[in-house]
């Protein structure tokens, strides 16, 4: 099935070509079909393209020096590094203001989710690779700053996306036994619910 086809595949595996304009339209166009509350649209994506990546880098570099004013030349120009991988990339961004005052953070997170999800398995469908990757990277005030984030704003991931040049076998998933319990007279247990009692 195309949802268990899905993998992360390392950004650093993920080369060029990325998505023609129409895959691309295709791609974003599915995220919109998350479940949103009201339709509030408390998510965005952020491209960064290829001429705006050595920025980035810088951002990375500065949030590595922020953390860690000790780190070596090597670990800063590795920083810099991540922000040229893969031919499309993404930054996922939340707005826990935007709409509806009631719509919880969390419940806007989990349709930032749902959107992220629809995009990927879109791109595994077209037969693309995907990650998602985070860090400290992006609480970081030189990355806030670079993409112009209000107090409200919360960068939760960024989304690489190409042409898989190596993949690695896939994990073993866990099974639907490991994370399903059922709600009983004597609380909550592990498991499937009882199958219902056969009607005469």
């Amino acid at each position: 099935m195309l949802m268990e086809a899905r993998q992360t595949i390392l950004p650093k595996r993920l080369d060029a070509p990325g998505p023609d304009p129409d895959e691309w339209r295709t791609w974003l166009t599915s995220a919109a079909s998350a479940p949103d509350h009201g339709q509030i649209l408390p998510w965005r994506f952020i491209c960064v393209p290829q001429d705006q990546r050595s920025r980035l880098g810088d951002a990375f570099a500065q949030a590595l020096l922020e953390r860690d004013p000790a780190a070596t030349d090597e670990q800063v120009s590795q920083a810099r590094d991540k922000a040229l991988r893969a031919p499309v990339l993404l930054l996922l961004v939340v707005d826990g203001a935007r709409g509806d005052p009631g719509v919880d953070l969390h419940e806007r997170i989990l349709s930032a989710g749902c959107a992220v999800q629809n995009l990927l398995l879109m791109a595994t469908a077209q037969g693309y690779g995907s990650a998602l990757t985070s860090g400290k990277a992006l609480k970081s005030a030189a990355l806030r700053t670079l993409f112009g984030l209000t107090p409200d704003e919360h960068a939760l991931c960024f989304l690489s996306l190409g042409t898989v040049r190596q993949r690695r076998p896939a994990r073993p998933r866990p099974s639907p036994e490991d994370y399903l319990q059922t709600l009983g007279e004597a609380g909550v247990m592990a498991g499937f619910p009882p199958a219902p009692e056969p009607t005469e």
